[in-house]
């Protein structure tokens, strides 16, 4: 009768330190759902606002491409930051970057301060930040499921971002909105400050950053940041992963104009319309990613994600109303989240653990270039040729990649 209580004892450090694991990641997750939604309120407010202040499509395309030169600078080197100084350091920083980002953006009564308020977007990196603590906090095998969950806060985020961003700014203008940003990033900080621990990495990590962190220009090392690309299979995706979401990535930076110059949307329309493709992309993330993960392998992941990119763009050629949209954005989401959750768990498999921040940070430039070279880019293809060159250009570029990726698995099978 007395046996079961020592058997409970034993047992108890090991439960109390896998509810504290899933407690920290639970905690990231909505961290990560948080940062997202203001994210997208502030997608709500912008457009709007730059509208209102006498931008017209090329000066909006210029604050787009200055958020992308920004956050392309600043996406290594946060990276490389958190892996040095911890994962609680480093969001912290990007959660207090918000709240000053938003706070700005409530003061935002010209054109010179709609584009200062952009400059605290250099450490607005919690989707990196949040990707790393997972990463970090998960085995290999199961690495590209719980990042897939990553997703799904995204697509939660975006639908009450988007919904909340719109009734805001419609009923109570964005002055209003920007400010409830501002407080809901504040909110994040404290849960960071309270639940985040302060490294996530192996004790092998933490020898190495007690003698990096003395070197006052480490975080600033971009021969160390630069080196990741030398591992194996590193520069083959990363470049793939480049190539292959530029088309795509134009598209996204432009579809606040699309929405408002070719849909004929208001801000609140546009806000439903966002959270019916967060809906979609909530539905994908958690209940099609890990299924597919556990039957197939990565690289054919990576292959059809691919093909079905270039497909969409077909479709995209064919789009004249936003009834076609919310047909194609269903293909468009499943292998857009297959393609980054792919690409994001075999570029942190390729690099040793101790890099995994300062890879996702890599990952996330990917974006930020993207945002900077699209709006330019978009821009000039909307006034000269219209949508449908969106989708001609990501048909051809992703064919292309995809018999580059059918043609070099085919000769590794040989």
């Amino acid at each position: 009768m007395s046996d079961p209580k020592p058997h409970s004892k034993t047992n108890t450090p090991d439960s109390e330190s896998a509810k504290k694991l899933n407690r920290v990641l639970c905690v990231t997750y909505l961290i990560a759902t948080l940062d997202i939604t203001w994210l997208f309120v502030q997608f709500s407010i912008t457009p709007y606002l730059a509208k209102r202040l006498g931008f017209d499509t090329l000066w909006f395309g210029y604050l787009q491409t200055m958020v992308g030169v920004i956050q392309l600078l600043g996406g290594p080197i946060f990276g490389r930051f958190a892996d040095l100084f911890g994962a609680r350091t480093a969001l912290a920083l990007s959660s207090l970057a918000s709240v000053v980002y938003f706070i700005l953006l409530a003061v935002a009564n010209s054109v010179p301060m709609l584009f200062l308020h952009k400059l605290p977007a250099i450490f607005m990196h919690a989707l990196p930040g949040t990707q790393m603590v997972v990463a970090d906090l998960t085995e290999p095998e199961k690495r590209a499921a719980a990042l897939a969950k990553l997703g799904l806060c995204f697509g939660f985020g975006m639908i009450t971002g988007s919904s909340l961003g719109g009734t805001l700014s419609t009923h109570y203008g964005e002055t209003f909105a920007a400010c409830v940003a501002a407080a809901g990033s504040l909110f994040s900080l404290v849960l960071v400050l309270k639940f985040i621990p302060k490294h996530t990495k192996k004790q092998t990590v933490e020898k190495d950053d007690s003698s990096e962190r003395g070197v006052a220009g480490s975080v600033f090392n971009l021969a160390k940041i630069a080196r990741l690309v030398n591992f194996p299979g590193v520069a083959k995706i990363f470049t793939v992963k480049i190539i292959s979401g530029l088309p795509g990535g134009v598209f996204q930076v432009m579809f606040s104009i699309i929405a408002m110059d070719f849909f004929q949307l208001q801000a609140e329309q546009t806000g439903y319309l966002m959270a019916y493709i967060g809906i979609i992309q909530m539905v994908i993330q958690g209940g099609v990613i890990e299924r597919l993960t556990s039957k197939f392998s990565e690289n054919l992941l990576l292959l059809f994600s691919v093909g079905l990119t270039s497909l969409v763009g077909l479709m995209q050629i064919l789009m004249t109303s936003v009834v076609h949209f919310c047909f194609i954005v269903i293909p468009m989401m499943l292998s857009l989240s297959v393609f980054n959750v792919i690409t994001d768990s075999i570029l942190t498999k390729s690099v040793p653990s101790s890099d995994t921040g300062t890879m996702l940070g890599m990952c996330a430039s990917v974006q930020s270039l993207l945002r900077t070279m699209g709006p330019t880019i978009g821009g000039f293809l909307y006034q000269t040729y219209g949508v449908a060159s969106f989708g001609c250009i990501q048909f051809c570029v992703n064919f292309l990649v995809f018999s580059y990726l059918l043609k070099s698995n085919t000769i590794k099978n040989e």
